[in-house]
């Protein structure tokens, strides 16, 4: 074995660093030098075969090694960051959508509505939503009632910067306050509308956020919502719902005779580019929730979670085609749309344990119960512009319980308390809000302003002046 003797010494020539040694093995191989020239064939070929097995023993060691502390902070703060303003960017998504849904009438009043809910959800969770939701909860039912202090020290122990942590979950509760403004557009008043978005993000929402993200009662419990389909998506669709209750329907919905009238919006191509905008951030609003991109572990399941959102969005979207279809003389583009949307809701609550085939079942089932939840809307007289209600309310009910199937650590039970507690919670918060601003302030337009639209009397301006007529 002089050749294997051989291989072995020019190895550790190459490795070691001691001088010292290196001249004692370069002294080695010289003597053998003349066994070496009869066998230079033979000792050629063994060293590639050593060569490449070294080298493949080394790609595994790097394969199945962990990242450095610091290595892990800085992709764990890079995924909050993109995530977080690719969630940000659906708040465009909410605008087009509901801008396109509503008459052309009232187009200006939606787009100042959702840059302003942004703009103050980003404020109250700084003043006080952040600390509320996570600062101190240890198993109870609130945070602390304290200003978010921003660190900006490198701690490798936390595994993210504090700040890209606050911006994710800042955009989550704008999109809560998003799903309400649909609801009740073209009748809501912008500055009472303003103040219950000023109170469902700095209190309602953080509190009911405690209760499982900031490891409150529910997570104690061994509730489970990955990325929101109750704690963000039921919690929005409930504040809607006490929204349009307290505020009555538009002018003309439904009609003395008990007859639904359609109140067609301006743009079914606006509306379009909404969802598809939305389903892009998405993958944010999802992937990002994974909250660690720091192994290779961590990056399959983000890889996971974007491919099962985008399936159960397709599910949701082709199972509301079909079903429309079947169901009526024409396939209905407003149930498609909202199918998209409401499977995206349902994948929501756990979209990493689901295989491919359950993604697409969860979000077509979520698709469908949107589309019949459209009708029920209709049949109980709540008028809701954009369906956010059965798109983000029923779904994400659908979304949370299905969790059992998936996720073998999920009860069903357990699953069933978490939605009836933010039920009860966020439905008679908001509709307590709502009820005390109506009494102090008033929340609809008069008759006059809603029959010539918001726009004019709201912001003195008009989106299409060609197509609104004036007073």
């Amino acid at each position: 074995f002089w050749h294997v003797k051989c291989f072995l010494i020019i190895i550790k020539i190459l490795f070691t660093n001691n001088k010292g040694e290196k001249f004692m093995l370069n002294k080695t191989i010289h003597s053998l030098l003349p066994a070496l020239g009869k066998n230079l064939l033979r000792l050629s070929a063994f060293s590639i075969v050593l060569a490449f097995s070294f080298n493949a023993f080394a790609q595994e060691e790097v394969a199945t090694s962990a990242v450095s502390g610091e290595v892990a902070y800085i992709l764990n703060t890079f995924l909050f960051l993109v995530c977080g303003f690719l969630v940000m960017f659906m708040a465009a998504g909410f605008c087009m959508l509901e801008a396109g849904q509503v008459r052309s009438k009232n187009t200006a009043v939606i787009c100042l509505k959702n840059i302003g809910l942004f703009s103050i959800a980003g404020l109250m969770y700084y003043l006080i939503g952040y600390n509320l939701m996570y600062d101190g909860v240890d198993g109870g039912y609130l945070g602390s009632f304290s200003i978010f202090d921003r660190s900006s020290d490198v701690d490798i122990e936390t595994g993210y910067a504090a700040a890209s942590d606050w911006f994710f979950q800042m955009v989550f509760v704008a999109t809560t306050a998003s799903i309400v403004s649909g609801a009740l557009a073209e009748r809501i008043l912008i500055w009472p509308f303003f103040l219950f978005v000023a109170l469902l993000t700095g209190f309602v929402y953080p509190i009911a956020g405690s209760w499982q993200w900031g490891g409150g009662w529910l997570s104690e419990m061994g509730f489970s919502d990955f990325a929101g389909s109750t704690l963000v998506h039921s919690v929005g669709g409930w504040a809607a719902l006490a929204g349009a209750i307290m505020l009555g329907a538009r002018e003309g919905k439904f009609l003395p005779d008990g007859s639904v009238q359609t109140l067609p919006g301006c743009s079914l191509p606006m509306t379009t580019l909404g969802v598809f905008i939305l389903w892009l951030g998405w993958f944010g609003f999802n992937g990002g929730s994974q909250l660690a991109l720091g192994s290779g572990a961590d990056a399959t399941a983000v890889a996971d979670i974007f491919v099962n959102t985008n399936l159960a969005a397709a599910g949701g979207v082709i199972a509301c085609m079909i079903v429309s279809k079947l169901t009526n003389s024409h396939t209905n583009i407003a149930a498609t749309l909202n199918g998209a949307i409401a499977g995206l809701v349902a994948i929501t609550a756990e979209p990493l344990t689901p295989s491919m085939g359950q993604a697409i079942i969860i979000g077509a089932i979520g698709g469908i119960i949107c589309m019949y939840g459209m009708k029920l809307m209709d049949i109980l007289k709540i008028d809701d512009v954009v369906m956010a209600i059965p798109a983000h309310l029923l779904a994400g009910i659908w979304g949370t319980l299905v969790v059992a199937w998936t996720n073998p650590d999920a009860s069903f039970y357990v699953q069933l308390v978490g939605v009836i507690s933010y039920g009860a919670f966020a439905f008679i918060a908001s509709l307590i809000i709502w009820f005390f601003i109506k009494m102090v302030i008033g929340i609809r337009a008069d008759k006059d302003d809603e029959e010539y639209g918001l726009d004019m009397s709201e912001l003195g301006t008009m989106s299409y002046p060609d197509f609104t007529k004036s007073k």
